[in-house]
């Protein structure tokens, strides 16, 4: 008998030295494990438990899934009685016996590892019923000194997840006897505390979280971790991986951050491997099949580049029948640009809703209003916000974002050159702005995939179904402490609506608002600081950028450059704000306006600087025609230190031509602003030491060549029409 034991003693201590396939025997089966759950509604939060489940292969019950939830709210000192009613009920039908049962919620819970390990840990903890354990206590504060002490780790019993044998919870919720809206948190407290019961059913919680980690009071100790192709919560207080990971009370927005990631969600080795499993196509469809979407479009202040706007709106690759607007337009100062865009393109779209600021509409009320119209109509699938400060570059991005197939997602636009974007990562404990540990990698496009976050603005698609279930509150937008966007926003949350923005494609960005004017007939055209993207694709030449890669200078006399520099709509603009200026000199020799007040070569003109555009005018030869002249001068390097930049207006009946005459400058840039045989005849430019001439000039191109010694030349006669040209006597 001595022997045996020695025998079966050495057995034992051998076995765990060995693979571990060779003690399967010891273990419980993965397939005696069940989890159960309560989930009353098909929440996204419920979807994601399911995810998460279903990776790790559980099996998974769910209980009251035709109830009405009657068991309050997650921070309600009462409440959760419903579930261990239904567990109860549940636990009385089951047969066998060693069934491991997981009760967990499931909103706002997601699962990091697996049956084998969660097994594996529960039979390392000796105990029949492990309970999830917590720092703070709660609801009874009182109940403080009842509780068994422990020699490191959290006290505090949680009765969002436990795991126990089938006939050790049946024995411990056998006296249920409460209301569906009574504690669920307190009647298992109750138990555990009571040291009688707590040894006959064998009680104990899971003080260093090696299986369950409630997120409330603990937000310092998680963290996530990434290791070969796998992500997971680590607790770094305990040094441990807890296989649950729950957000419980008030840690809604943290279980949604580690749910981008857990389980496997994104990693740095595969990226974002769930992103197009629910991809619903639109490819196939017949126009008449695509779902009807309310376009709700709001300007609420002077805002740049609106005309932009609304050609990008047009450029919208999505059936235009398929498509209704409403505009809210708070300012007087965009009414032409609106009136304009629906004249000319009104009639495209199935319907059109505008409200002006003869209205007096706020914000708040506009966009209540703009949701509501697409909640009442019957035929509206989706309601798109698009803000006039977006600007949408990506011409499918509404049916990227149809396609996701989800409640809420917005497009990521950023503003360019700077860290801000359309959504925030996280919250400061009082609701405001906060950067997330992901949230630059997210923003330069280091993470890309479709991301929970908090707080989205500007632009956005919501499934209108959801409009119609969990958002019918009219007021969304409104707050006595929030502005509208934060308002509503912080409504959805409450509503448990997950809010996802998606980096997957590049969108566009959106426009700052902060130094626009409008005491200018086109104001878009000092925006060159502020806007500087928006200000190149508006107004330098669409082959600009091309101009050393496919050698597009132009050399029509020695020493003479002739290239693209602006638009056409450049052109008009600068030609049209003198126009609305007015004031042209009157061509004589004496010119208040210049330094010493005589100019010995003058010309009917307009300076800069009188409108208030040599600080633009100077950023914009630095930008664009400085680094130009360093490639066809080398070794020259300029400032662009100009002491004239002007624009010149040439008539037959008023100044025709200009005399020959060396430029006061070290190189000289002259831009043709109109069109030679459309806006006139004749004029050009003569360059008489070599005898060439360039008559035959191109709107939008500039003519660079040297100022003094070498370059004599001479302003050929304007024949009939206006001619305009730009001017800079540039020197270092």
């Amino acid at each position: 008998m001595r022997l045996r034991r020695v025998l079966l003693f050495l057995a034992l201590s051998v076995c765990p030295l060995f693979s571990l396939t060779n003690c399967e025997e010891q273990r419980v089966p993965e397939e005696k494990l069940l989890i159960v759950t309560v989930a009353t509604q098909d929440t996204e939060g419920f979807k994601r438990f399911l995810v998460s489940a279903k990776h790790f292969n559980y099996t998974v019950k769910v209980l009251g899934r035709l109830e009405k939830w009657r068991a309050g709210d997650y921070m309600s000192a009462t409440g959760g009685g419903q579930k261990v009613r239904l567990l109860k009920e549940a636990l009385q039908e089951m047969k066998n016996e060693d069934t491991i049962i997981l009760f967990t919620d499931s909103y706002d819970v997601v699962f990091s590892s697996g049956p084998k390990e969660l097994l594996k840990k529960f039979q390392q903890a000796k105990h029949k019923v492990v309970f999830s354990s917590e720092s703070l206590i709660w609801p009874d504060r009182h109940l403080e000194d009842k509780h068994p002490h422990v020699t490191e780790g959290n006290r505090f019993l949680g009765s969002g997840g436990f795991i126990g044998y089938l006939p050790s919870i049946r024995e411990m919720v056998a006296d249920w006897k409460g209301e569906d809206s009574d504690s669920d948190q307190l009647f298992f407290t109750n138990i555990y505390i009571d040291p009688a019961k707590r040894k006959s059913i064998n009680i104990t919680v899971d003080n260093k979280c090696r299986m369950f980690q409630n997120l409330h009071g603990a937000l310092d100790e998680v963290v996530l971790k990434f290791e070969d192709g796998r992500v997971r919560a680590r607790n770094v207080l305990y040094d441990t991986l807890p296989v649950v990971v729950h957000g419980n009370g008030p840690t809604k927005l943290q279980i949604n951050y580690l749910g981008n990631y857990i389980p496997n969600m994104w990693t740095f080795e595969t990226g974002c491997k769930a992103c197009n499993e629910r991809l619903l196509p639109l490819e196939g469809l017949q126009e008449s099949e695509y779902p009807l979407v309310l376009i709700g479009i709001f300007i609420q202040k002077p805002t740049p580049f609106v005309t932009v706007f609304f050609e990008r709106l047009l450029k919208l690759q999505y059936p235009k029948n398929r498509l209704k607007l409403f505009i809210h337009n708070q300012e007087a100062h965009h009414e032409s640009q609106v009136s304009l865009f629906l004249k000319d393109h009104g009639s495209l779209y199935q319907d059109v809703r505008v409200s002006g600021p003869e209205e007096e509409v706020d914000t708040a009320a506009s966009r209540n209003l703009a949701i509501d119209v697409c909640r009442k109509d019957e035929g509206c699938d989706y309601f798109f916000t698009l803000d006039i400060e977006v600007v949408l570059k990506n011409e499918n991005t509404l049916k990227i974002l149809i396609e996701q197939n989800l409640p809420f997602v917005a497009p990521m636009i950023t503003r360019a050159g700077r860290l801000w974007s359309n959504f925030w990562g996280a919250l400061s404990a009082e609701g405001y702005y906060a950067r997330s540990e992901d949230y630059v990698d997210i923003v330069q496009g280091r993470r890309v995939g479709v991301w929970n976050v908090p707080y989205v603005s500007s632009v956005y698609l919501v499934k209108a179904s959801l409009l119609r279930s969990e958002l019918t509150d009219f007021h969304l937008f409104n707050s006595d402490i929030l502005d509208p966007d934060m308002a509503f926003c912080h409504n959805i949350r409450k509503q448990g609506v997950f809010m996802f923005v998606t980096n997957m494609h590049t969108f566009g960005r959106i426009v700052s608002t902060e130094t626009y004017q409008t005491s200018h007939l086109h104001n878009d055209l000092w925006q060159i600081f502020e806007n500087p993207v928006d200000w190149q694709e508006r107004y330098i030449h669409e082959n600009y950028t091309y101009i050393m890669r496919d050698k597009l200078i132009e050399t029509p006399c020695p020493d003479v450059y002739w290239f693209p520099i602006f638009s056409n709509v450049a052109c008009d603009h600068i030609v049209e704000e003198m126009e609305h200026f007015g004031k042209w000199s009157g061509g004589g020799n004496t010119d208040v306006r210049i330094q010493g007040g005589y100019e010995n070569v003058p010309t009917i003109d307009i300076h800069m600087n009188q409108i208030n555009f040599e600080k633009e005018w100077h950023k914009f030869l630095l930008e664009y025609i400085a680094p130009i002249t360093e490639k066809m001068y080398p070794g020259y390097y300029t400032k662009c230190a100009t002491p004239l930049n002007f624009v010149v207006r040439y008539k037959p009946d008023e100044q025709p031509l200009l005399a020959p005459h060396h430029d006061a400058s070290t190189f000289t840039v002259n831009i043709a602003l109109n069109n030679k045989e459309v806006d006139y005849q004749g004029g050009g430019c003569r360059f008489l030491r070599y005898d060439c001439s360039i008559e035959a000039t191109r709107k939008g191109w500039t003519l660079m060549h040297p100022g003094r010694l070498t370059h004599y030349h001479e302003g050929l006669p304007t024949t009939g029409g206006v001619r305009y040209i730009a001017v800079s006597f540039v020197d270092p």
